[in-house]
């Protein structure tokens, strides 16, 4: 009997580290899970700038900015760097309305096709990159 005194003190401290070992596991993942969440929310947030960005660009040079773009150009609204691109690239043409045929057939009305890029940096020391891109007809008169 009394050399059974020390055994429970020593599957008692057993238990005790097999313990200790889970609950510093748990806490290490809960630690990357919150990691993940927070990647995450920064990535989403800069979907909605960029796609804010994108809008603004689009507000800022609709009617006559549009009409009369004939070289690539570049803009930095809501954190991001825009870059405008006439379609074609060489000239930024007239071309034909793909959305509309009013007057169409008598060659007054054409269009010009612009694609918008926005690019923005997120996440922890600039690491990541969002890019979106969006195309823009505008219609303008042909003077024929």
């Amino acid at each position: 009997m009394k050399k059974q005194k020390g055994i429970v003190l020593f599957f008692s401290l057993i238990i005790l580290i097999v313990m200790t070992v889970i609950g510093v596991a748990l806490a290490v993942n809960s630690t990357q899970s919150l990691r993940m969440s927070s990647a995450g929310s920064e990535r989403i947030e800069a979907m909605s700038i960029a796609n804010g960005g994108l809008e603004q660009v689009i507000a800022n040079n609709a009617g006559a900015p549009f009409a009369n773009l004939l070289a690539e150009q570049t803009a930095a609204v809501f954190n991001g760097s825009q870059v405008i691109t006439p379609l074609p690239e060489i000239g930024g043409v007239d071309v034909g309305c793909q959305r509309t045929s009013k007057a169409a057939g008598a060659n007054l009305i054409k269009c010009k096709r612009a694609q918008i890029i926005n690019t923005v940096t997120f996440g922890r020391n600039g690491l990541g990159t969002l890019k979106v891109a969006a195309g823009i007809e505008q219609q303008v008169l042909t003077g024929n």
